[in-house]
């Protein structure tokens, strides 16, 4: 069976990466390169384990969160779409199992907000996954004075925790941000919409989502 550690030694799989974040850094957009990529793939093995998933669609999820963002070698737009076909070919020709393939490359098509849903439970953790990576260290821009609303955004949060409880079945998106750099308001301003996506991921794996801002709880 195909392991994460096959994809990270997968050429294709890292060129689409390294270019992929090449590509956005022109466009002036926040890190999606390795950081990125191993932390979501992380996350999104970790709410399947908590949650009580079987082992193997944990490692699925850890696969998915990895190479969730290679469609951006591609374009930006509809990323998720154009990666989900490129995972398809670097995935088939690996040898990995049509269904475990399916699962996969259908949560790399349905991570983004515009057009995603939580159409399998791999699916419903990596949005989870995705959507939680929100940190200054993402933030490329390093004059603050042209930052745009998702550099100040970004920029003002000094911590992001996701939390899993599997008794209470609630997943917790707990941040502390800088509200001197970024007012709570312009967070929802802009990040609404993904979190409608995490609450329907959440509810799809029969959990609760609660927001958590400086301590409040917010949803």
């Amino acid at each position: 069976m195909i392991t994460l550690e096959d994809i990270k030694k997968n050429p294709l799989v890292d060129s689409f990466i390294r270019k992929g974040n090449e590509y956005l850094g022109v466009l002036g957009y926040t890190e999606h390169s390795y950081r990125h990529l191993n932390l979501v793939s992380s996350l999104a093995r970790s709410i399947l384990e908590r949650l009580g998933y079987p082992e193997r669609e944990a490692e699925l999820a850890a696969i998915a969160g990895y190479m969730h963002d290679i469609g951006n070698v591609v374009s930006r737009n509809d990323h998720g779409i154009s990666g989900a076909v490129l995972a398809f070919t670097i995935l088939n020709s690996m040898g990995m199992d049509p269904d475990e393939m399916a699962t996969v490359i259908s949560a790399i098509a349905n991570h983004e907000e515009q057009y995603g849903q939580p159409v399998n439970n791999v699916a419903a953790a990596l949005i989870v996954a995705d959507k939680s990576d929100v940190h200054r260290s993402r933030v490329r821009n390093q004059d603050f004075a042209t930052f745009d609303i998702h550099d100040r955004v970004n920029y003002a949060v000094e911590h992001a925790f996701i939390t899993v409880d599997r008794d209470k079945r609630t997943i917790t998106m707990d941040l502390t941000i800088d509200i001197n750099i970024c007012p709570v308001m312009e967070y929802f301003e802009i990040f609404l919409t993904r979190m409608t996506l995490c609450r329907r991921a959440a509810n799809f794996l029969h959990c609760n989502f609660e927001l958590i801002i400086n301590g409040s709880r917010l949803l």
